[in-house]
């Protein structure tokens, strides 16, 4: 078939260099968000999608809203059979989703209709989730409701980040992306409407979400900063400034201290919880670098009964 991939972020790259070296396939464009700022002199840049696209020789196509009529004249011009999509990041209106004759398919990292949404391995992570995996789906105007054509299922190990499990994620879902391709283009794929229970949602996960209530169960916070790893990153305040939490570790013999109170040992710093501790392990105080918990310990000289939180 005859592909025009829509995808942005890093965690979309395998998914279209797997569908790049498809014998299968043309990727004949790529859609991406158009250059964002980044950085300190918060300069222009192409998104890692467009970049690969480029390297690779394929037109990039960047709306600002794919349904502007100068990005419908030129899809129609490609005239793609079908639209693969990963994490594009904008809503498909009814004038784009009609262009190809087999519709967009997206590959969601989530077992729909569980975790529907822009964060569904973050949520599955912070839920407790021990069993995830990926989806593609034909896509409609509802938010990820559309009939399933494949999944995977992938195990969430007990010290996954939301990056850990979402780069495994992406290069499995990519193999599942193109044997949907496959598979719609023999036709020997047929799509499954999504069962009515079962459906759970999975918003943006805001700064604000990010915040650690140390009044929760430690596995509650064990979980609010593996899920919010790499982004938006948990955090907590101390002094009146935040404390970034990049890595911790619940400690189940250890009950002694009210929540959010600090315990600094030479080589370990605690934290109590509405149960068990909580020991950090590395951690990014405001305007530093990631450190190691005990060395931002032993530099601020923690007071005995101090407190994390607000």
């Amino acid at each position: 078939m005859k592909l025009v991939f829509a995808g942005t972020p890093e965690v979309a790259v395998p998914a279209l260099d797997a569908l790049i070296a498809s014998d299968r396939h043309e990727v004949a464009a790529v859609v991406t968000r158009p250059d964002a700022p980044a950085g300190r002199g918060r300069r222009l840049v192409a998104s890692p999608v467009a970049e690969r696209a480029e390297e690779a020789g394929i037109e990039v196509l960047k709306p600002a809203r794919p349904g502007e009529e100068g990005f419908l004249a030129r899809l129609r011009e490609i005239a793609p059979d079908c639209c693969p999509v990963v994490a594009y990041g904008a809503l498909l209106p009814k004038e784009t989703l009609a262009v190809p004759a087999r519709g967009w398919v997206n590959l969601h990292f989530s077992l729909l209709p569980a975790w529907r949404g822009a964060a569904p391995v973050q949520h599955s992570i912070m839920a407790g989730d021990e069993v995830t995996g990926a989806s593609t789906f034909l896509i409609e105007e509802g938010l990820d409701s559309g009939p399933v054509y494949g999944v995977l299922t992938e195990e969430v190990r007990p010290t996954d980040t939301s990056g850990d499990l979402l780069t495994r994620l992406a290069f499995a879902g990519a193999g599942l992306l193109v044997a949907t391709m496959d598979g719609i283009e023999d036709g020997t794929l047929h799509a499954v409407p999504q069962p009515a229970d079962g459906i759970t949602l999975a918003p943006k996960i805001t700064v604000e979400n990010a915040q650690v209530d140390w009044s929760a169960p430690a596995l509650r916070v064990d979980r609010v900063v593996r899920g919010c790893t790499p982004a938006p990153g948990a955090w907590t305040l101390f002094r009146g400034e935040r404390l970034k939490l990049i890595q911790a570790a619940p400690v189940l013999d250890r009950a002694d201290l009210a929540p959010g109170e600090l315990s600094a040992a030479k080589n370990n710093v605690y934290v109590g919880t509405g149960s068990h501790a909580v020991e950090l392990l590395w951690v990014q105080p405001q305007g530093k670098k990631p450190m190691r918990a005990a060395d931002w310990a032993r530099g601020v000289r923690i007071v005995h009964g101090e407190l994390l939180g607000s």
